[in-house]
């Protein structure tokens, strides 16, 4: 289980980047890496951006990477929506800084094998994502 603060700018993407070196020492075929690579920094930045805290936890075998985001945040009170590239709910120094151009969960999407984002407003969210590794 890796811990991320919300508004860490200068820690981001170190778990992502750690994901990462986990998965190529258990030799998981790049693409996978790749993609599990990107998706992570999108949900890492998410935390980042949204969250007061979170957690990632990463569960791999030869054949399944699971990837769980849990954070403690203001939640989305609508999935639909937030799936939608280019919606954001970033404020605007946020987006001054360059991130929250809402693509982090269409981003998420597009690499995961599998995505399913549960969330409630004023609690938090949690985010699994599978990567079929075969």
């Amino acid at each position: 289980m890796f811990r991320i603060d919300g508004g860490d700018f200068a820690g981001a993407g170190a778990v992502s980047s750690k994901i990462k070196k986990i998965l190529q020492h258990i030799g998981t075929k790049p693409e996978i890496i790749r993609r599990a690579s990107i998706a992570t920094y999108e949900a890492e930045m998410n935390v980042v951006i949204h969250a007061t805290m979170g957690e990632i936890a990463l569960d791999a075998t030869p054949s399944i990477v699971h990837i769980r985001i849990l954070d403690e945040g203001p939640g989305i009170p609508d999935i639909d929506r937030a799936m939608q590239p280019g919606y954001s709910t970033a404020p605007d120094e946020i987006r001054e800084m360059g991130f929250g151009a809402g693509m982090g969960l269409p981003n998420m999407e597009r690499c995961a094998d599998k995505l399913d984002i549960k969330s409630v407003v004023g609690i938090g969210t949690t985010v699994d994502m599978v990567f079929r590794n075969e």
